[in-house]
């Protein structure tokens, strides 16, 4: 439960809206670092997303002398960078946290993060992460996606094709599963939306308030993603009650199980064949459907992320 408390000043930078926007129902105020023209990492309130008025938007020139309870990083940049550049030296000296999204990149299991800080507070989206990553003597701690979708969005399933949703599939290339994706839709009818989709033959950017409803028809949630954690959009579908297909890999494995909630395997060929079952028989994509979206309440309710961030900045504030 949430406690009354002081209301703090985090001050952060908007580097994945959808994950942003979710951050910050937790009950206190973001300040998001912003640029001229809203460059990436930079962009503040921007897009479709119906910000709160707990979220405002500071000039990055106006940080130094702006007054705040707890610096968000989350990016290196931020940490090597901007820390240096943006913030005075008693903002260095605030309770910080490092919020990091991704496993490592550079080696699956050697990466050493860069934050290496006793005094901050390093947190994982999930424990797939926290295990990869060299924390070194950083504190750490693990904070699971918590999503929101629109009241009354179902799944109807109604459209015999699959949907793949990866912002800058052909840009970000293996990783993301380019090549996986490409392979698998000459097999089975799939449809890519995201930012850039069009360049692999795909439909386009969905606004998030309506990426639910839009994936709502479709038989199944197709996740072609080798090396990342699972992304909100995942999580989105299972919460609206959509079968989900996908690699068994990172995070995922722990998350879809085999016929209660989805399909997940290291074999494209196993993959392709549960697709058709499920584009054969709806019923059975319901029925797994509705165990995705028994999963999703039980792991990924936005109530227990809220309680999760909360505990977290109150802690390193106290």
């Amino acid at each position: 439960m949430l406690r009354n408390c002081r209301r703090l000043r985090v001050l952060t930078w908007h580097v994945h809206g959808n994950y942003l926007y979710y951050l910050t129902q937790t009950p206190f105020d973001f300040y998001l670092v912003t640029k001229p023209d809203h460059p990436t990492g930079y962009a503040g309130k921007v897009g479709l997303l119906p910000w709160d008025d707990n979220v405002h938007e500071v000039n990055a020139d106006d940080v130094a002398s702006r007054e705040f309870d707890v610096i968000l990083y989350q990016q290196r940049s931020h940490w090597e960078r901007d820390r240096e550049t943006l913030l005075s030296p008693a903002q260095r000296r605030l309770p910080r946290v490092h919020l990091e999204h991704d496993p490592p990149q550079e080696s699956p299991f050697g990466q050493w993060h860069w934050v290496d800080d006793p005094d901050t507070l390093l947190v994982h989206v999930t424990h797939f992460n926290q295990l990869m990553w060299d924390n070194g003597i950083t504190p750490t701690r693990v904070i699971e996606h918590g999503v929101m979708v629109p009241e009354g969005v179902r799944y109807s399933g109604e459209l015999e094709r699959g949907i793949v949703v990866v912002n800058h599939l052909a840009q970000r290339g293996r990783p993301l599963g380019a090549d996986i994706f490409s392979q698998v839709r000459c097999q089975v009818p799939l449809d890519l939306v995201g930012m850039d989709a069009q360049s692999l033959g795909g439909i386009g950017e969905i606004g998030n308030p309506d990426l639910a409803a839009f994936c709502a028809r479709y038989r199944f949630f197709f996740n072609p993603i080798r090396w990342s954690s699972p992304g909100l959009a995942v999580i989105e579908a299972m919460t609206i009650g959509m079968p989900v297909i996908g690699l068994a890999t990172a995070e995922l494995a722990t998350v879809i199980h085999n016929g209660e909630n989805g399909f997940v395997h290291t074999d494209i060929k196993m993959l392709v064949d549960a697709m058709v079952g499920l584009l054969r028989d709806p019923a059975e994509a319901r029925r797994l459907g509705d165990g995705a979206r028994r999963t999703a309440l039980e792991r990924f309710h936005i109530d227990r992320f809220v309680q999760e961030w909360h505990d977290a900045l109150l802690q390193v504030t106290a």
